[in-house]
């Protein structure tokens, strides 16, 4: 078992290889975590497969816990599997996470309220989509043996540090952050996952070059939620190019391209944007999943004013 320093060196081992194989959204697979990570030489587990408390051999406490999404139809075999999502959304300051079984004395239980106690920070791994999880510090600031769950709150980032005064506007300040990641995080996976991994317009199929594009806003209180009909997957160039109002998608799937692109002369990238005017979106392969046609309405209206129509 190693000492407090070197527990301390493992776990922020432990966060650096995860930011280093992470994307910038910090969304890792499955594989990923089961491959763990080295240090000094040796190979160190970032979590169990079959368990979602996970506590190494060679660390004195608890280095993570994990909350997965389960596959469509899957048996969900925890509470907070179902839910800490939604408990994310509605809280202002922490979640719950339901205990391993029924026993609080439990060593996986143990090991959260010893957590709690040691006051170190443990990597919550949030599942967004089957297989593929989000990342985040968090320490244990509860623990509940008669209602079989320990409290979870999420810890601001070294930069966001000097952004709060105390602990009670610290737990609040990164709960916002967390919200803001995993709204983005689990839109993002819904949307290309529905395409395929495929951009609509050009049929790109690298999911890491490809967004989640709003077809409204999602500021828009009525119709602006993250749910599918209200997502295209498009690449990052055509997905500037929509936000521009350079490409529009009119009710019925047209493309259309804006005339200040359709008049210029500028090489293959340029020609590849123009060649869309007047195909299809390819579509999804729900029908369920399809591009809402009242907001594809809304939206084309917008792209009509703006190319003087």
């Amino acid at each position: 078992m190693t000492n407090d320093l070197e527990d301390l060196a493992v776990r922020s081992a432990a966060i650096a290889h995860l930011e280093l194989i992470a994307g910038p959204d910090h969304i890792v697979t499955s594989e990923q975590l089961r491959a763990g990570f080295s240090y000094l030489g040796e190979r160190v587990p970032l979590i169990n497969p079959q368990r979602g408390i996970f506590k190494p051999r060679r660390l004195q406490w608890l280095l993570s816990i994990r909350t997965v999404f389960p596959k469509p139809g899957a048996k969900v075999r925890y509470d907070d599997q179902r839910s800490v999502h939604q408990q994310i959304y509605r809280s202002i300051d922490a979640v719950d996470y339901a205990f391993m079984g029924t026993d609080p004395d439990a060593a996986d239980n143990r090991w959260l309220r010893e957590a709690m106690e040691a006051g170190i920070a443990v990597i919550y791994f949030v599942g967004v989509s089957p297989g593929k999880y989000m990342f985040f510090r968090t320490r244990i600031t509860g623990w509940e043996g008669a209602s079989l769950s320990a409290r979870v709150s999420f810890l601001v980032s070294i930069a966001d540090a000097a952004a709060v005064t105390d602990v009670v506007a610290e737990r609040r300040y990164a709960m916002r952050t967390v919200k803001q990641r995993l709204h983005q995080a689990t839109f993002r996976e819904a949307v290309i996952g529905a395409y395929s991994g495929r951009c609509a317009l050009s049929g790109l199929p690298e999911p890491m070059l490809l967004d989640a594009a709003h077809i409204v806003a999602d500021g828009d209180e009525k119709l602006g939620q993250p749910v599918i009909p209200n997502g295209i997957p498009l690449s990052k160039i055509h997905h500037a190019a929509f936000d521009a109002h350079l490409i529009g998608i009119d009710p019925d799937y047209r493309l259309h391209v804006a005339s200040r692109l359709l008049d210029q002369r500028d090489g293959p990238l340029l020609e590849s944007l123009k060649a869309l005017d007047g195909r299809s979106l390819h579509l999804p392969r729900r029908e369920r999943d399809y591009p809402d046609r009242n907001r594809l309405s809304i939206r084309y209206g917008e792209f009509v004013k703006a190319a003087g129509g």
